[in-house]
C-alpha cells in the first residue's frame, strides 16, 4: 500500500530540500539507478552528493553487512575495540596510507562531515593557541556553528539566526578575483601587513574542488602556495576532502597530484562506501595531542560503516585498476560536459575528475534545465553562489552507456529549455 504523500507536508520540517526538486517517492536503488513505488526508473547523477561513489547497494558491501548483522555483530560500540574497526583500520593503513607514504592517526569524529570539520578546527586552535582560521570564498564546510563560520554561502549562514560566526577570515579562492589576480599574493600581502586586521591564523582550511561553491578547482600550484604560506606563518593546513575525496577527483585524495602534506584531512560522505554515516579526521601523529575523551561523541565510529568501508577499500583500492578505469571515464565525462556547454552561449565547463559540471551563467536557467531533466528521468542538481552550475556527481562506478544516456537526457532538456526561453 502506497504511503500518503501529505505526511511530508504535515509532519516533516520545512528544512527539507532535495525532495522539493525531486518529489517522487523512491523505494529501491541499484548502482546508478533509482526506482519509485510504481517502478519508474531514474538515472542518478546526484549520488547522495558524493556519498555514493560506489553506487547504491554494492553487492559485496551488502553481503558483508548482512553477514555482520546475521552474526549479531555489534551495531553500536562507542570507541570500543572491535573486529570490524580493526579490519577497517588495517585496510585503510595497508591500501590507502602506506602506498602513498602517508602517516596519519585516524580520529573517529561522529556521523557526518561537519563533525570532522569541527574536530579539525578545534584541534588546530588547541595546538597553535590561536583563534583565527582562514577559509575561502565559495567554500562549504558544514552546518554546525564552527563549520558554518568557515562556509561562505549567505543562505546557509543565515540559518544561524544571527548567531556568532566569528574567528574566521575569508580569503579569495583561486580565480575568485578574476583570472588576472594572483590570490596567493593577495593573501600574502594581508598576512604580512601588521595593520591589515587579519590575526595570525591557526589554520588554513580549503577544498581542492569546491562542491557546493560551484566546482571551482584549485590548481596544484595554488595548493602548494597555500601550504607554503601556512608554513611561513606558523599555521596548519587542513584539507576538506569530504566531497572531492575518495576517488571523486580521479585519485583517492583530491590533492595527491599537488604533492602537499596536509596536517589534517577530513573524510566523510563516501568513506563508508555504502551511504552509511561515517566521518573521520586524519591527523599527523605529532598533532594528536587530545587527552582521552577530550573530544568525543556517542556515535564516533559506526560499526556497520567499518564493515562496508573495509570492503570498499579492498575492492576498489588494493591496486591501481580502479584509478585506471576512472581515467578513461573522466575523458568520457569531459567530452559530455563540453557538449552541453557548447549548447549554451557563454557557458563553460567547471571542476575536474568525476566532479565536473557546466556553468550556464544563470541560476534560473540551470534550475529549469535540471527540473526538465528530472521530468525525463534524470536526477541532477545545481551548485554555485547563484546555483548557476549544473553539477555531475554520479557514482564513480556508473557504466559508460548510462553516462551517455543521462547526458542525452540533459542535452534534450537543455535544448527544450533554451527554445522555450528564446520564444518567451
Amino acid at each position: 500500500m502506497a504511503n500518503d504523500p501529505s505526511i511530508y507536508e504535515r509532519r516533516e520540517s520545512a528544512a527539507r530540500s532535495y525532495c522539493r526538486a525531486f518529489p517522487a517517492s523512491f523505494t529501491r536503488a541499484r548502482g546508478s539507478e533509482l526506482f519509485t513505488e510504481d517502478g519508474t526508473r531514474y538515472i542518478d547523477f546526484l549520488g547522495g552528493c558524493s556519498s555514493l561513489n560506489y553506487g547504491h547497494n554494492d553487492p559485496d558491501m551488502k553481503a558483508a553487512l548482512v553477514q555482520h548483522l546475521a552474526g549479531d555483530g555489534l551495531a553500536h560500540a562507542l570507541d570500543f575495540h572491535t573486529d570490524a574497526k580493526a579490519a577497517f583500520l588495517t585496510a585503510f593503513d595497508d591500501h590507502i596510507l602506506a602506498p602513498r607514504g602517508m602517516d596519519y592517526r585516524i580520529m573517529m569524529t561522529g556521523p557526518t562531515g561537519t563533525n570532522a570539520v569541527e574536530a579539525a578546527i578545534k584541534l588546530a586552535r588547541k595546538v597553535t593557541g590561536r583563534r583565527n582560521v582562514i577559509a575561502f570564498t565559495n567554500g562549504f564546510h558544514g552546518m554546525t556553528m564552527g563549520a558554518l563560520a568557515l562556509t561562505g554561502n549567505a543562505g546557509k549562514r543565515g540559518g544561524a539566526g544571527g548567531g556568532a560566526l566569528g574567528d574566521v577570515t575569508h580569503m579569495p579562492y583561486e580565480g575568485a578575483l578574476g583570472e588576472g589576480v594572483d590570490t596567493l599574493a593577495v593573501i600574502e600581502e594581508l598576512l604580512g601587513n601588521p595593520s591589515s586586521g587579519v590575526d595570525a591564523p591557526a589554520a588554513f582550511v580549503f577544498e581542492p574542488i569546491q562542491g557546493e561553491g560551484g566546482l571551482n578547482a584549485a590548481s596544484d600550484d595554488w595548493m602548494r602556495g597555500i601550504e607554503k604560506l601556512a608554513r611561513k606563518h606558523g599555521a596548519l593546513v587542513i584539507v576538506d576532502d569530504i566531497q572531492a575525496g575518495i576517488g571523486r577527483s580521479g585519485t583517492y585524495f583530491s590533492f595527491e597530484k599537488a604533492d602537499i602534506k596536509p596536517d589534517m584531512i577530513t573524510q566523510a560522505k563516501s568513506l563508508s562506501g555504502f551511504g552509511l554515516p561515517f566521518a573521520a579526521l586524519l591527523i599527523k601523529p605529532e598533532l594528536d595531542v587530545w587527552k582521552p575523551a577530550e573530544h568525543n561523541g556517542t556515535f564516533r565510529g559506526n560499526t556497520h560503516a567499518f564493515v562496508t568501508a573495509r570492503v570498499a577499500i579492498e575492492k576498489f583500492w588494493k591496486d591501481k585498476s580502479f584509478e585506471r578505469e576512472l581515467t578513461a571515464k573522466i575523458d568520457l565525462l569531459s567530452g559530455e560536459i563540453q557538449a552541453v556547454a557548447d549548447m549554451v552561449e557563454g557557458a563553460k565547463p567547471k571542476g575536474r575528475g568525476m566532479m565536473q559540471g557546466v556553468d550556464v551563467g544563470d541560476g534560473d536557467l540551470a534550475g529549469k534545465i535540471c527540473a526538465r531533466a528530472y521530468e525525463k528521468g534524470l536526477v541532477i542538481e545545481t551548485s554555485g553562489a547563484h546555483d548557476e552550475v549544473i553539477k555531475f556527481l554520479a557514482p564513480l562506478t556508473t557504466p559508460n552507456d548510462l553516462i551517455r544516456e543521462g547526458f542525452a537526457i540533459l542535452q534534450e532538456a537543455t535544448r527544450e529549455v533554451l527554445a522555450e526561453t528564446a520564444g518567451a
